[in-house]
């Protein structure tokens, strides 16, 4: 690949990561304003609940509790299952570093002279700014799809509550 394609693949992949992070910004703030139209309902089903026990919607008050620790279980296997993938690929990142680093020092201890020296070391050192660069963008990534991932479940369950309760 030549490096104006890879220029190319970068920008594609920057200009993904920031539409993603934009898309989870915005579906937090619909999240937080779910929240609170749903927060300030059931104050107003538990001060009724309070006022007139016999009219206490049981079934809200219960769901306020499981709907939170389902949401949130979910969220959590979500980030779960993310840093997992995460450290795997840093894992074998590191692995294929070392591989990298020994074929370097094998280069520079077998160099014919000081240049041949000084060559070796710098392939080997602008080939890790690079892959350093790109492992950092991927794992943006994968972070930034983890984010959203581990939003999903809270901001739908935020969501379609306020929905429900503005009837």
């Amino acid at each position: 690949m030549t490096q104006f394609d890879q220029a190319v693949k970068t920008g594609r992949r920057l200009t993904r990561n920031a539409s993603s992070a934009a898309a989870t910004a915005l579906s937090g703030g619909e999240m937080m304003k779910a929240a609170g139209d749903v927060i300030a309902a059931r104050m107003e089903i538990m001060a009724a609940g309070l006022a007139d026990p016999r009219k206490a919607d049981l079934k809200e008050l219960s769901l306020m509790g499981s709907e939170k620790v389902e949401a949130l279980s979910e969220s959590a296997s979500s980030m779960a299952k993310t840093m997992g993938t995460i450290g795997g690929r840093l894992g074998a990142s590191a692995m294929s570093e070392l591989s990298h680093a020994s074929q370097a020092a094998s280069a520079m201890t077998t160099a014919s002279s000081p240049a041949a020296l000084a060559q070796a070391q710098y392939a080997w050192a602008i080939g890790w700014w690079g892959r350093a660069a790109n492992q950092t963008l991927g794992l943006t990534s994968e972070l930034l799809k983890g984010q959203a991932d581990a939003l999903k479940p809270i901001h739908a369950t935020a969501v379609a509550n306020a929905k429900r309760l503005r009837k």
